[in-house]
């Protein structure tokens, strides 16, 4: 093993026994380690320092010492997903030399934490797992407290009658919850929630004993809806695809749920839910006939693109 690959994996080790996700337990935080201890290949950990550094200079003591360049792009994604962790990990200090510096400045900058610098600088020596102990019981590790954040910010979803599940937060779980609470009362009424799919957990709530009695046999492969709903009264399979950055029921998609849903008793009804009309209006050249789309923030209407059916017109309140 080379020199840089063992110092790699040295930080990459670092960073697994700090706690921090596995998201950052990858090249590119090992590299930002290794950056901000202004430790070069094969230098011994007890020579490591903490110069005040920003995101641009990162990137070139990376790319000088250890051949990785990166262009200009990846700035956020190293301010996003490996400096911010380190923050919040309480790894590093941002703007140590002037807290007031303002966020979008160009001449922010970060350091290494003293309390961190000096458990690292003993590191692949006999002290390191008792330092090491006595560091992480003085804090709690990141994993732990994205655990706790992550569980405190979940959205709570009515599924049944006093039964609820949790979604992750953000826009997509928070359409999913409208779906559900908000589009099958008014359209569906009466109807039993089959199928809902997480961000974080692809199976989140699924009564396969349900589908399995609608004749539907589903590969866990399978490219499920968001949500599924049996609506009992009409006997109708309702697929409804949430569309909050991902492209609402094509023809493609059309195609893809007839073809997994081929077997079903119940008629099938595809649906493309948007959280408001400014998201649907970027994808209506998108979405296939023969299906229906409903809007959040007008949650009493639905738009058929199914023509001549429902054509006629409308009594006056």
């Amino acid at each position: 093993m080379s020199q840089k690959e063992t110092s790699l994996e040295a930080a990459r080790q670092i960073i697994q026994c700090l706690g921090l996700p596995k998201q950052q337990q990858n090249t590119r935080s090992a590299l930002c380690l290794l950056a901000l201890l202004n430790l070069h290949p094969g230098k011994p950990w007890s020579e490591a320092k903490s110069p005040l550094i920003g995101i641009t200079p990162i990137m070139t003591w990376i790319r000088d010492n250890y051949g990785q360049n990166y262009a200009p792009n990846p700035r956020e994604t190293i301010r996003r997903q490996t400096m911010h962790q380190f923050l919040d990990a309480g790894i590093v200090l941002y703007n140590p030399d002037q807290p007031d510096r303002p966020v979008n400045s160009p001449k922010a900058v970060y350091q290494i934490e003293p309390t961190t610098l000096e458990l690292l600088r003993v590191f692949d020596t006999p002290e390191w797992e008792l330092k090491l102990k006595t560091y992480l019981g003085d804090r709690e590790t990141l994993i732990s407290r994205y655990n706790k954040a992550q569980q405190q910010h979940k959205i709570p979803v009515e599924i049944a009658s006093g039964e609820t599940i949790k979604l992750s937060s953000g826009d997509h779980s928070q359409l999913i919850r409208a779906i559900i609470e908000d589009f099958a009362p008014r359209f569906a009424p009466g109807s039993v929630l089959i199928y809902v799919g997480d961000m974080g957990d692809k199976w989140r709530y699924f009564n396969q004993a349900l589908l399995t009695q609608l004749g539907v046999t589903i590969n866990v492969h399978g490219k499920m809806p968001d949500v599924v709903l049996h609506y009992r009264q009409k006997n109708w399979l309702l697929l409804v695809e949430s569309v909050t950055s991902h492209g609402p029921v094509d023809g493609k998609r059309h195609n893809e749920l007839a073809e997994l849903f081929n077997r079903s008793t119940a008629g099938l009804v595809y649906v493309t839910a948007f959280p408001n009309r400014a998201v649907m209006s970027r994808h209506l050249g998108e979405i296939a006939w023969e299906t229906e789309v409903w809007v959040a923030d007008s949650p009493s209407h639905l738009i058929h693109f199914d023509g001549e059916r429902f054509l006629g017109p409308h009594l006056d309140a």
